[in-house]
């Protein structure tokens, strides 16, 4: 199935050594998950913490909801023994972090056969290699640690993140010409509504699937954001009806609120639709 024709709105870091919050997240309206074995747990936590989650995936109960576990990198004493730990639990991905070269998706591929890979890109030489990665036969989606990344481009912020553009920008023209997902970095200050909005918009216009959230609070605004409007499902459906019947009347574009309607734009307006009706379906479980 391809990755992309299911929602990732919504994708919500979860500390996999918290009981409660695993047990809370069932019941969030969120798109994904992110089952956090690595930065979110301390190092004294993270053998219970893998025996946790590995229990608590085995049990299910998270619906229609993406799951994700972000282990250890397999430069540490833990990733490994996370991989072990989570094979046949019922993750629908693992990701990696740090992801830089090809070898260690290889070397993550070996030690997991049947679950899809994902990739956190949040150093330099990984954005450099993004292409290379995204092309990994294994690989379904990016993840943008832009905390990490900002850290090691030693660049300050801003809230329209110039610093890191080009970064995102180049995770994203990779995904998109291998056909992975690619979500979008976190918004820190969780509180910050207008905040959070103006970075949900900004990268739902570059193009992300969704956007990584910190806190359960975010939820609604990222899921809102990455949604097709209603305005642009109808116009989805009046650019189909309209081209279809210039097609029957022997014409290759139609006209619709004064634009040009050709077949690039047909595919635009039949991905709106499919996206719509996947977000329904997902809210429906």
């Amino acid at each position: 199935m391809d990755p992309r024709a299911r929602p990732f709105r919504s994708v919500l870091y979860i500390p996999g050594s918290k009981d409660r919050a695993l047990e809370k997240a069932r019941g969030l309206p969120v798109d994904a998950i992110i089952f956090d074995l690595e930065d979110a747990v301390a190092v004294e936590e993270k053998p219970a913490a893998r025996t946790l989650l590995a229990e608590t995936l085995t049990a299910g109960g998270y619906g229609g909801r993406f799951k994700i576990v972000r282990v250890n990198g397999f430069d540490t004493p833990w990733g490994r023994d996370d991989v072990a730990a989570i094979a046949g639990a019922g993750a629908d991905a693992v990701l990696l972090p740090k992801v830089e070269t090809t070898a260690q998706l290889d070397d993550l591929a070996a030690a997991i056969p049947d679950v899809p890979l994902w990739a956190m890109m949040e150093t330099p030489k990984g954005i450099l290699n993004a292409a290379a990665l995204a092309a990994h036969p294994r690989l379904e989606g990016f993840v943008m640690g832009t905390n990490d990344l900002a850290k090691e481009l030693g660049c300050r912020f801003r809230p329209d993140r110039l610093a890191l553009m080009g970064s995102l920008t180049h995770c994203l023209l990779a995904a998109r010409a291998h056909g992975i997902v690619a979500v979008d970095g976190v918004y820190n200050a969780f509180k910050d509504e207008a905040g959070l909005q103006a970075e949900c918009d900004q990268g739902r216009d570059l193009g992300f699937d969704g956007k990584t959230l910190i806190h359960p609070a975010q939820v609604a605004i990222a899921n809102a954001a990455f949604a097709p409007t209603e305005s642009e499902i109808d116009l989805a459906r009046r650019q189909i009806a309209a081209f279809e019947e210039a097609e029957r009347a022997g014409q290759g574009v139609a006209v619709v609120d004064g634009r040009i309607v050709e077949n690039l734009h047909i595919v635009t307006a039949r991905e709106t639709l499919a996206k719509a009706a996947a977000i329904a379906e997902l809210e429906a479980v």
